[in-house]
């Protein structure tokens, strides 16, 4: 990838290379946002710099199903009237954040804090699995829905969780898989027609 042209002061340069290092932003997106930096004023850097110490030094990981919360205990965690016989598990918790802003699931969480991934070095140990198992050792979960991402690593993590709870007498489901609303099956991949047809439901 082509790099954007350096600055001639080596704070911007720095600050461009830092932004650099965020997933999603390339050499010229960093740049752009380095320059709008430097363009704002005084008080709006702080209250930016202050976000960013803020996030890291104000929040923490819920107890209970390991979401970023700014207490012991989410706010999910600690509704009564979510339902705590279901757990859905997620892999990051923006996954969680994305499934919530649909309002139709009113059940738990566990958010795992990544997948397994041999490739990248990533094993069972290195995510929140363990804890999983405690939550289910209460035997109150009927449910445990596998929410993880449709690729290598998801499916490699939601197989060995069947395997690990299916023997614990607790149900496991998937999310379903297949063509999205407003998608044409003529664009559909292989994949994603084999999954719609393998999920298809009575009319």
């Amino acid at each position: 990838m082509k790099e954007a042209p350096k600055s001639t002061a080596a704070a911007v340069n720095r600050l461009t290379e830092v932004l650099g290092r965020l997933p999603g932003i390339g050499p010229k997106s960093a740049q752009r946002l380095s320059y709008h930096i430097l363009k704002a004023s005084a008080d709006q850097v702080r209250e930016l710099a202050d976000a960013l110490i803020g996030v890291k030094q104000q929040t923490r990981l819920c107890r209970i199903c390991w979401n970023i919360t700014d207490d012991d205990t989410c706010t999910i965690c600690a509704s009564p009237e979510r339902d705590a016989t279901r757990i859905c598990v997620v892999e990051q918790p923006q996954d969680m954040l994305t499934l919530e802003h649909t309002g139709v699931y009113k059940g738990a969480y566990h958010v795992l804090h990544g997948a397994v991934s041999p490739s990248e070095g990533v094993g069972t140990a290195d995510i929140r699995l363990a804890e999983l198992m405690q939550r289910l050792e209460s035997g109150t979960v009927t449910e445990v829905i596998l929410a993880t991402n449709a690729n290598v690593e998801g499916e490699t993590t939601a197989m060995y969780l069947q395997r690990l709870i299916t023997p614990l007498g607790v149900r496991v489901t998937r999310l379903a898989r297949g063509l999205p609303f407003g998608g044409e099956i003529e664009y559909a991949d292989d994949v994603t027609l084999s999954r719609a047809l393998e999920n298809r439901q009575e009319f």
